[in-house]
């Protein structure tokens, strides 16, 4: 097996970093230390600190985006007005699949997105590029039509809740439970559970305008 490149390397070790202890918690020359790199090869293949952030994301995140608008392709080929349970199924099955049970890199990715998702960092909130803008713009126009209702904002907060609680679960499938606590359910099981839950979840009537 050849041995990986010191780009590579880099991003392995602030993925797992990152993972571990969020962007203020982690520093450059923990990633360089982790890597076996020197200081200066985080600036010649990323740039700065941020910069580096969003390259581990995107590789993370990528191939699931992929699989989520090769998803949406097939079931608006299939049907202009599909229900809410298949496109709920279609954007979150793939973040099973690229998470899947019995894999610590599948628990790392799953500690990332929660990162990502939790952090206060502002750098974190900058990660995105066109291509995962494209893909939740999709999905959010999808949403729209079957679910006149809600608001641009509501939507887009359901939509988060898509991703946080997939993330979270799948994070939580790798912790050692107590003893007093059931292990978490695994497998297709907690897929077809997520899409149910998520479902109803979405398709909840707006909610009351504050008076």
């Amino acid at each position: 097996m050849a041995t990986p490149d010191t780009r590579t390397q880099i991003l392995d070790a602030a993925e797992r970093l990152f993972a571990e202890h969020g962007y203020r918690g982690t520093s450059i020359r923990a990633v360089t230390k982790l890597a076996g790199a020197n200081l200066a090869a985080v600036g010649y293949h990323f740039g700065t600190k941020a910069d580096l952030l969003a390259a581990v994301a995107r590789r993370v995140i990528e191939p699931i985006n992929a699989a989520q608008s090769a998803g949406l392709d097939t079931l608006l080929a299939r049907t202009p007005d599909p229900q809410v349970s298949e496109l709920v199924e279609a954007f979150t099955g793939p973040l099973f699949d690229e998470m899947p049970t019995g894999d610590e890199g599948s628990a790392q990715t799953s500690r990332l997105l929660v990162r990502i998702l939790s952090d206060p960092a502002e750098e974190v909130r900058s990660w995105a590029g066109p291509a995962q803008d494209e893909v939740r713009e999709r999905y959010l126009a999808a949403f729209a039509r079957v679910l006149p209702g809600l608001s641009p904002q509501e939507l887009r907060f359901r939509m988060r809740g898509l991703v946080a609680v997939t993330a979270v679960d799948r994070a939580e499938v790798y912790q050692q439970p107590s003893p007093s606590c059931a292990p978490p359910a695994a497998g297709e099981e907690a897929r077809l559970w997520a899409i149910t839950f998520l479902t109803a979840a979405m398709s909840a009537p707006p909610t009351p305008a504050l008076q």
